[in-house]
């Protein structure tokens, strides 16, 4: 499953982060590495972006970077 697939307000393992683009490297740089949890907060309207909270801090990031990321509940 990938994280824009996880529901509003349910809390998730990142397994994975699939791609080598800068956006990816930036994702992990801001800690969005594998075996963190990660939990979406919110969506916009029309469902981008998307607010999510990793290591005590929220990101929003768009639902294409989104579905770059691997996680298990």
């Amino acid at each position: 499953m990938n994280l824009a697939k996880l529901s509003i307000g349910k809390e998730a393992k990142v397994i994975k982060i699939n791609g080598n683009s800068a956006i990816t490297r930036r994702l992990m740089e801001m800690g969005v590495i594998p075996g963190v949890s990660i939990k979406v907060i919110k969506t916009a309207p029309f469902g981008d972006p998307i607010e999510v909270r990793v290591r005590g801090y929220s990101l929003a990031m768009r639902r294409n970077e989104a579905e770059t990321i691997e996680v298990s509940e």
